[in-house]
């Protein structure tokens, strides 16, 4: 570690091998791998050449998010269903535009990754014979899925943070990402490492606002997804990503279209998904002050049998997906809680009461539902007299995470909006969960891997298993330091110096404040990039967060003490994200891409929602486009062009496959003895 001046400011250098900027369940696991990799090379105190940055330990959705027995989905484990690899990826590239090497790779890795877990401490139950407890989650043809409870990437990241610290392994809290350094250009160029801002005090005594550079041979991005693009979102309230950064810096996306949608709590952020919604609960709304109550979903259901039955199966076919709209399917709902909302009315789920219809219908009757609901609440001994009851006898703990936040369903019902809830797309990685930068990663919900639709809890799993695939890969082949070049050092010092220097002169801008920006891009991503698309609409709003990104770099943001120097910067990135969402959107509308995933694509020549919700525009029943299914063999790449009037450029790409052919032992032996797994490449 040393110091330099730069500008006007002292910079602490600090120097390791690897880094990584991230500090939940996917960052954690790949510094502990690291370790472990190093430590079978004979590395002498890995421990010193790898470090963790983050802008709080505490921070993210591995440490701050969930549902009601939040899932990780893994090959199956019970002793009488069987599961492959192969079985297992097919239902990861089933809805398309998913790389089915990633997928089989996930799917083969799945159970090393869970075992590791449980052998890190996380409490997955089994029975009395050891078998790891099984269910279905949506998208699920088995029982892959399997839980330790509403907090479950919470346990994860803490068993793994204690492994980190038993190794020794240094953890840089409460640092605000500026900048990632670059050098070289072509196949020579590098991210060379990362600029941060102290946010606030550390054990080591570190004022607010000095600034560090973190330089390493290596480095794994791990900060998970950009919930803050969103205003209507379940992430933890301000996570911000480092989608602009690392776009910037030139990093390849994939599939920036498929974020996914669900309905969630809104006072406290967290997924309303399985037994909250197998219970069976009221669903009404209210006006903006909390009065006059309205039974609205018995307005669009023919019976009441019709909508308990949907209520129930809005628990494992959670995410607004438009495939589930036609004929009453159980994403009609969700619609219907947004078209409410957009009245300026607010929706509620009610455990105190069974749901209420119209006059006309007749009353809940649990012994009516349709089998596939009834059945399924028969087995689990859930068909008590009301959905709290039913909900407590399913699952407790999903009653105890609201208690824990000042909030009692026995007593008080649950307000619920359609939210963000995950980014589907990210940077695009190889098999290796590399970039398309060399000797850059990129783990968890950062990394696109998953194509349009996912199975819950898939991807935990899919942050597990490329934070082992990056660590091997990097001890394997990128084992050695890399020594920066004095054109590479200049290089470094000169955008340390730009980006001082840029701040210098946000210290005396004036305007908009940071939040107020990070304001407005919320509410135009919820408004054009949520679960309703429309092209024209998306169009606007990608010319408007073009100009929002170009009054930043001319103007600047205000910017006068580092804690709104540290906003700024967070409204840049922000700003810059925004623009590769929306430019890859309105790319995908003008190629005809249709309704898929967790979105719906209005179209006046579509399919009716439902003939009583109509556009307020024409009084037409409002219509959706369909799926252009011919897009699923198609990849979008989104890449950051600076001469590009919108900044970015979008291309399509074909899926890679999976190579299923299997050698012979000893060929295959020694090739891994050979270190010969890695050169495929």
């Amino acid at each position: 570690m040393d110091t330099k001046k730069i500008g006007k400011q002292q910079v602490t250098f600090h120097r390791y091998h690897t880094i990584i900027v991230g500090a939940g369940a996917a960052g954690m696991n790949c510094a502990v791998h690291l370790y472990e990799f190093m430590s079978r090379k004979g590395v002498e105190a890995p421990q010193d050449r790898i470090a963790i940055v983050t802008r709080g330990l505490e921070l993210g959705a591995s440490r701050m998010s969930g549902s009601d027995k939040q899932t990780y989905y893994k090959q199956g484990t019970s002793p009488n269903v069987p599961d492959c690899a192969k079985g297992f990826a097919d239902t990861l590239t089933a809805a398309g535009c998913c790389h089915a090497d990633l997928a089989l790779i996930e799917g083969i890795t799945s159970l090393r990754e869970f075992y590791h877990l449980v052998g890190a401490g996380v409490a997955f139950p089994t029975d009395s014979m050891g078998t790891f407890i099984g269910y279905k989650t949506d998208h699920d043809p088995a029982e892959r899925a399997t839980s330790a409870g509403p907090k479950t990437s919470k346990f994860m990241s803490e068993c793994l943070q204690k492994q980190v610290q038993r190794y020794g392994i240094p953890i840089f809290d409460r640092q605000e990402a500026a900048q990632l350094l670059v050098v070289g250009a072509g196949k020579s160029k590098r991210i060379a490492g990362i600029v941060t801002a102290e946010a606030g005090p550390r054990s080591s005594g570190a004022a607010p606002g000095q600034w560090n550079v973190f330089l390493a041979t290596n480095v794994v991005l791990a900060a998970g997804g950009p919930g803050e693009l969103y205003r209507t979102s379940v992430y933890p309230a301000g996570q911000f990503g480092l989608h602009g950064l690392a776009l910037k810096a030139g990093l390849a996306a994939e599939n920036l279209t498929e974020s996914q949608f669900g309905l969630a709590s809104t006072k406290f952020r967290w997924n309303v998904s399985g037994t909250y919604m197998q219970a069976i609960p009221r669903i009404f709304s209210t006006d903006a002050q909390g009065r006059q109550e309205h039974n609205f979903l018995a307005d669009f259901f023919p019976s009441m049998k019709t909508m308990a039955t949907d209520i129930f199966l809005k628990g494992y076919q959670w995410p607004f997906d438009p495939q589930k709209i036609e004929n009453l399917g159980s994403s009609l709902i969700d619609v219907l809680v947004f078209n409410e909302t957009q009245k300026g009315r607010r929706v509620f789920l009610d455990f105190r009461q069974n749901p209420v219809g119209t006059r006309t219908m007749q009353p809940f009757n649990i012994d009516e539902l349709a089998p596939e609901a009834f059945n399924y609440l028969q087995d689990a001994g859930a068909l008590q007299e009301t959905p709290i009851e039913r909900l407590a006898h399913m699952n407790p703990p999903a009653i105890e995470i609201y208690k824990e936040h000042n909030i009692d369903l026995y007593h008080e019902p649950l307000e619920i909006a359609v939210c963000a809830q995950h980014n589907n797309g990210g940077l695009a990685v190889n098999k290796w969960w590399e970039s398309s930068i060399p000797h850059t990663f990129v783990i968890g919900e950062m990394a696109g891997t998953h194509g349009v639709k996912r199975p819950g809890g898939s991807a935990l799993n899919a942050g597990q298993v490329g934070g082992l695939r990056a660590a091997e890969y990097i001890v394997n082949v990128y084992g050695k330091d890399a020594a920066h070049s004095a054109q590479d050092n200049e290089a470094i010092d000169r955008q340390i110096q730009d980006l001082l220097g840029k701040l210098e002169r946000w210290s005396r801008a004036s305007g908009r404040t940071p939040e107020e920006v990070v304001e407005e891009i919320r509410m135009r991503m919820t408004a054009s990039a949520a679960h309703i698309r429309e092209e024209e609409d998306a169009r606007k709003s990608l010319g408007q967060a073009i100009e929002l990104c170009k009054h930043i770099r001319d103007k600047g943001l205000p910017a006068q003490d580092p804690q709104a120097i540290h906003a700024a910067l967070r409204a840049e990135h922000l700003a810059l994200a925004s623009v590769a969402y929306l430019k890859a959107i309105v790319d995908l509308l003008e190629q005809d891409g249709g309704s898929r995933g967790s979105y719906l694509v209005l179209s006046s020549h579509g399919i009716p929602i439902h003939p009583d919700i109509r556009n307020p525009a024409t009084g037409e029943p409002l219509a959706f486009k369909p799926e252009n299914v011919k897009l699923r063999d198609n990849i979008q790449q989104t890449q950051y062009d600076e001469s590009e009037p919108d900044l970015f450029r979008c291309t399509f790409i074909t899926p890679r496959t999976a190579p299923l052919g299997r050698k012979s032992f000893e060929p295959a032996w020694r090739e891994y003895r050979e270190g010969g797994i890695y050169r495929e490449l």
